[in-house]
């Protein structure tokens, strides 16, 4: 007869993506983790396998309900309101009253040695993988004429995502949500229009 699992799963993971998110992969000790979860190290090796196993699940429970406004805004019908909404929503995650500041992508992969290697490049392939699915909403925005002809959408993909991961930076050094707003403002000034045609 099985024993019944000690503790709540869900529970130890928000706990420990929050973490993860605070202190980065490597800084965030097994200790940090079973003491903060509130369990012992071989209940975390039987049911998350080992820290990497448990920082991959942290990192998709982050995706799916702290990121969920990614593919939410490439819906959006134009182009500038697909990076607007983006860049506020990074804003928004990297700033919330309730868990840590800035990204806990960003937060994870600086500073890793060659012991985390697979996780920096896990987190990278991530960053990647945003950056070409926006690449590909602007691809679409080109062709429907919603981009002035010219444009890159794979650049200003990249434009956009750089101003994101600047602000995941400013957000974990203690900058505000309107700081970082006026800094998306600035940045959306350089939105490429159209020039305007003399009658």
């Amino acid at each position: 007869m099985g024993r019944p699992r000690e503790f709540d799963v869900d529970d130890a993971l928000e706990t420990a993506m929050e973490l993860f998110w605070r202190k980065g992969y490597e800084g965030t000790s097994l200790s940090d983790l079973t003491e903060g979860m509130g369990i012992t190290k071989p209940s975390l090796y039987g049911v998350f396998g080992n820290k990497e196993g448990l920082f991959l699940k942290a990192l998709e429970r982050y995706e799916r309900t702290k990121m969920n406004f990614f593919h939410e805004a490439l819906k959006e019908p134009r182009a500038r309101d697909v990076a607007e909404k983006i860049l506020r929503g990074f804003a928004d995650s990297q700033t919330a009253e309730t868990g840590p500041s800035g990204c806990m992508g960003i937060n994870g992969a600086l500073a890793c040695s060659e012991a985390a290697a697979e996780i920096q490049k896990c987190l990278i392939e991530n960053r990647h993988r945003g950056e070409r699915d926006l690449a590909e909403r602007f691809e679409r925005a080109a062709k429907e004429g919603d981009l002035p002809a010219g444009q890159e959408p794979y650049d200003l993909a990249r434009y956009i995502m750089t101003i994101s991961q600047g602000t995941a930076i400013q957000a974990a050094s203690g900058a505000d949500r309107p700081a970082l707003y006026r800094v998306i403002d600035m940045a959306l000034q350089f939105w490429p229009v159209s020039a305007v045609r003399n009658g």
